[in-house]
């Protein structure tokens, strides 16, 4: 009799931690009430009728300086820009290092990063809203993808193997990285 009734309490007891342990559902949507579109969606990759962009969105709590405020939440903006673009270039490499065997990723490396950081530089300021309830000013930043594409394939010191290799799977990275990083 004790044994069945153990048996019972372990699979309950199994049964209730297996429901606790589950990952709760996270929606993207901040859910800011009268924020824009571009704040409550955040900072990701999009491939629409305009083009290939990667939009960086961040904030800035209230300072004594506006306008510092206004320059942190830039940055910080063009900071997402870099990080989504950094692992986009990262996949990218890998993808190259495995399809061809090549083992001088590390040259190709420092030159895509040196050309990526010079596109970066052209990251653009879109946007910005105050949220009149916290203070914080939110930036928002885009990159066209176009401009690392072109900064890419005209790169001196990359080989003309690589640049056919990015070329040829630009489009086909860009979709697989949106997905990632949704």
């Amino acid at each position: 009799m004790i044994r069945p009734l153990l048996g019972l309490m372990t699979l309950l007891l199994v049964s209730v931690l297996s429901a606790c342990s589950s990952s709760p559902t996270i929606e993207s949507d901040l859910g800011i009430k009268g924020a824009p579109d571009w704040v409550n969606e955040g900072t990701q990759a999009v491939d629409n009728d305009d083009g290939r962009f990667v939009y960086g969105v961040a904030f800035a709590p209230p300072l004594n300086d506006e306008s510092l405020q206004t320059s942190t939440a830039d940055s910080r903006a063009r900071a997402e820009v870099a990080r989504m673009v950094s692992t986009y270039i990262d996949h990218t490499l890998s993808d190259y290092a495995s399809s061809t065997g090549d083992s001088a990723t590390s040259s190709i490396q420092q030159t895509l990063n040196s050309s990526t950081q010079t596109v970066l530089n052209g990251a653009r300021i879109k946007g910005r809203w105050k949220d009149q309830n916290s203070g914080n000013i939110y930036s928002f930043a885009e990159m066209d993808m176009k401009a690392l594409d072109d900064a890419i394939t005209t790169a001196g010191k990359l080989s003309q193997n690589f640049k056919d290799f990015y070329q040829q799977n630009a489009n086909a990275n860009f979709d697989r990285f949106m997905k990632d990083s949704q």
